[in-house]
């Protein structure tokens, strides 16, 4: 098969690859219809993770068709159409137990990370049984790989952990998928204000098209004072992962509020205790733990989300390399999402 090969900080090769096989009981392998790429690949390729190994199948999202499952595998057979967890969970160890599936003690985000990923022909999926979630023909492919892991992650370390609630005004530093992904789902919530902050003007008329009620494209501390009388934000979602948006989220936050760090962090952060420490501000921070895909999938086949508008470019699977070349000047090219189609 062919897949795209992390060889390094910087270097990537689409190569020919060993099909992966079933290494126990509880695996299945899916052949790959639709996946995308994510900021985190981005990270990798920067040398920001170095615990992905040269020669590690990059790609953690994807939509497929099983091929093959191992003999324990009880929930699926093959030919059913799944959507792929960007988050592998046994379900049985004490972290799976409390639903915090990140922490999995044998799965957690090692998809393109530990173990080869789904930007390939093929992904060997561990604990396929609570790795992987059924697809109904009718759920257009866009739109769940989104559920994959962008989706997840927006609602979950975005809007729950920010605790946005019914007329709070949120502030989201970062308009890329993820920001937008917050937007979407924090619109679950019913926030009196949505402040997308981002020096792109492309993203942010996305941004705008989605429901966002104000949007700020420079000296944001200045303009959501403005928008804010002064007082701050009940809720600041970082969601770019440098030291800069984390210090704007600091800085934005109102007492009593909630920063929801969001963004994968590559470099270490100035901490602000001694202007947070009287504010009452409480700071979260996360992996997603992809939980509550299957109630985000009801909403999507409802008709009540539309995540396939985040698609921007579209390529073959065996195009990959180009289209992380338009991935990587996302603001060049006005990417914001990239579907790769196998089939």
């Amino acid at each position: 098969m062919k897949a795209l090969v992390y060889e390094g900080p910087g270097q990537r090769v689409w190569k020919e690859r060993a099909k992966p096989a079933i290494n126990k009981p509880t695996d299945a392998v899916v052949q790959l219809t639709h996946t995308t790429i994510c900021g985190t690949d981005l990270h990798i390729l920067k040398g920001d993770v170095p615990s992905v190994e040269r020669g590690r199948i990059l790609g953690h999202e994807g939509v497929g068709i099983i091929t093959e499952v191992g003999e324990g595998v009880t929930n699926f057979k093959a030919g059913d159409r799944v959507l792929i967890s960007c988050i592998t969970s046994c379900g049985r160890c004490d972290f799976c137990k409390r639903g915090m599936y990140a922490h999995c003690r044998d799965g957690g985000w090692i998809l393109g990370h530990l173990i080869d990923g789904t930007q390939a022909e093929y992904v060997r999926i561990p604990h396929a049984d609570n790795s992987l979630h059924p697809l109904p023909q009718s759920l257009d492919s866009a739109a769940a790989v989104m559920l994959s892991d962008i989706l997840p992650t927006g609602h979950e370390i975005g809007a729950l952990y920010g605790e946005v609630g019914l007329g709070d005004t949120v502030a989201i530093v970062g308009a890329g998928p993820i920001g937008l992904a917050a937007l979407l789902t924090s619109r679950f919530y019913s926030p009196a204000r949505i402040i997308m902050i981002d020096p792109d003007e492309n993203r942010l008329a996305m941004a705008r098209k989605l429901g966002a009620t104000d949007i700020v494209t420079d000296t944001p501390l200045e303009s959501v004072r403005g928008i804010t009388a002064g007082e701050g934000v009940d809720v600041a979602i970082e969601a770019v992962g440098i030291p800069e948006t984390f210090d704007i989220c600091q800085r934005l936050v109102r007492p009593g509020g909630h920063i929801a760090n969001v963004g994968v962090h590559g470099r270490s952060v100035e901490l602000h205790l001694e202007d947070l420490w009287i504010k009452n501000v409480t700071l979260r921070t996360g992996l997603v733990n992809t939980n509550t895909i299957p109630v985000l999938m009801r909403i999507v086949q409802a008709g009540g989300l539309e995540p396939a508008t985040l698609v921007t470019h579209r390529f073959p699977l065996d195009e990959v390399e180009q289209a992380y070349q338009v991935f990587s000047k996302a603001a060049a090219e006005k990417a914001i999402k990239i579907l790769l189609t196998a089939e």
